[in-house]
């Protein structure tokens, strides 16, 4: 995987999450992560690492090992295949499909798969999937487990399946750069709760804070299921986001993802944090910021060149 030919210019996020490192060397910040088959624009190559672009535009270094190149007529190929998503927390792709049995387990495991990772599927065998991942690694899965992309493309996003979803992560663990099911932070958290609904939001909390409609929050009653709620000491960059649940509680990762409440004198009301701003997503779709993944061209239509 150190092909750097110039006919070379995409790649698809080859393992189940991927790291997203701010320059290319293992010990560099964590900035992002991204899922597997996400497709990602190829900038530069360094020190066994690539310089690439996420589809919401964030920048970042990822190990070879971490991607598969492609060329655009390859990656033209993955965007009509039969793709599927994984639509679990976690789980595995074993090497057959169904149960051993004598152990009531799964048989060999090819790879861990978490909420939002995107294989091709190449059949179907006794309700389970058969896959083949971005480095053409194959494996099975189960069929119930998954969505096919035109599955995920048709979702209807709504507060109640956002907020289902979102519920599923509580006590997750928080982690700097973290934008996964195994651990995130607090807008690597609110990015995957969408991006599980089909929706791509901007990477990092004060980006997430410049899109969608304004909500006044002179009044909490102003608020909606499904609002973003930004906090911070400075009001023009906040620092944090939460999903806000209703009646001013709101589902968040920090430290672990959890409930909290913008009600002063609520018991799960932190005083040090300083309620700033709310945006309105549901009602803002397909503006900057917010993309649907079927509208988005690195995913549904042509790429962009």
């Amino acid at each position: 995987m150190t092909n750097t030919s110039s006919e070379i210019q995409w790649a698809l996020a080859a393992l189940s999450v991927s790291n997203l490192r701010a320059v290319p060397d293992h010990a560099s910040e964590l900035v992002s992560q991204v899922l597997m088959g996400t497709p990602l624009q190829v900038l530069d190559f360094k020190d066994k690492f690539f310089q690439v672009l996420t589809p919401e535009q964030y920048l970042g270094w990822i190990d070879a090992q971490g991607l598969q190149l492609l060329t655009g007529e390859e990656i033209q190929a993955w965007k009509s295949s039969n793709r599927y998503l994984f639509n679990r927390i976690c789980g595995q792709a074993s090497t057959v499909p169904g149960i051993d049995v004598d152990t009531n387990t799964l048989t060999d495991t090819v790879t861990d798969l978490v909420l939002g990772d995107l294989f091709e599927v190449i059949g179907e065998v006794d309700g389970y999937l058969d896959i083949r991942l971005p480095d053409g690694r194959k494996g099975f899965v189960s069929r119930h487990f998954c969505l096919s992309f035109e599955e995920w493309c048709s979702l209807s996003p709504d507060a109640d399946a956002l907020l289902a979803q979102a519920r599923q992560m509580m006590g997750f663990p928080y982690l700097w750069g973290g934008a996964s099911s195994k651990a995130s932070d607090c807008s690597g958290f609110t990015k995957l709760v969408f991006y599980s609904q089909g929706i791509i939001l901007a990477r990092d909390a004060s980006q997430q804070a410049r899109f969608g409609g304004p909500v006044d929050i002179s009044n909490i009653d102003n608020l909606m299921a499904g609002d973003l709620l930004f906090f911070g000491v400075n009001p023009e960059r906040p620092g944090h986001v939460g999903i806000h649940l209703g009646g001013g509680d709101f589902i968040h990762s920090s430290g672990r993802v959890h409930i909290s409440s913008v009600i002063p004198g609520d018991p799960k009301h932190d005083p040090n944090r300083i309620f700033r701003s709310a945006r309105r997503i549901l009602n803002s779709l397909d503006t900057e910021g917010i993309t649907r993944v079927k509208n988005h061209p690195w995913f549904g239509s042509a790429l962009k060149r």
